[in-house]
């Protein structure tokens, strides 16, 4: 099971700028909101995309969806430490818990 962090976990880890946060709704959710900085990707994806996205396999990384219902996070999480990586957390509550504390988001895709 991945480990879990917190809303004030994250948020500290975000500002220190030592986390890779990674959005695993992706798509049209997450061009039309994601925390800041964020990476989509979603498990149909991993295989692929997380060497491009996710260059270091042991540096702090935290996965987050919709809310705690959402399965995607848990998802993304099992299969990126599946493929090796070593420090990968998830944000359970979600997006959802991060605007309800009117927290920022961004919107957009991601920069090439």
């Amino acid at each position: 099971m991945t480990e879990l962090v917190t809303r004030t976990e994250l948020k500290a880890l975000m500002e220190e700028g030592d986390v890779y946060v990674v959005d695993a709704l992706g798509g049209m959710y997450f061009e039309k909101q994601h925390l800041p900085g964020a990476v989509p990707l979603v498990a149909d994806d991993v295989a692929d995309r997380a060497s491009e996205l996710l260059p270091d396999k042991a540096a702090p990384i935290v996965t987050y969806c919709s809310n705690e219902a959402c399965p995607n996070s848990g998802n993304v999480a099992t299969l990126l430490t599946k493929i090796g990586y070593t420090n990968v957390r998830k944000y359970k509550e979600g997006i959802q818990d991060w605007v309800d504390a009117g927290l920022p988001t961004e919107s957009g895709s991601v920069a090439r």
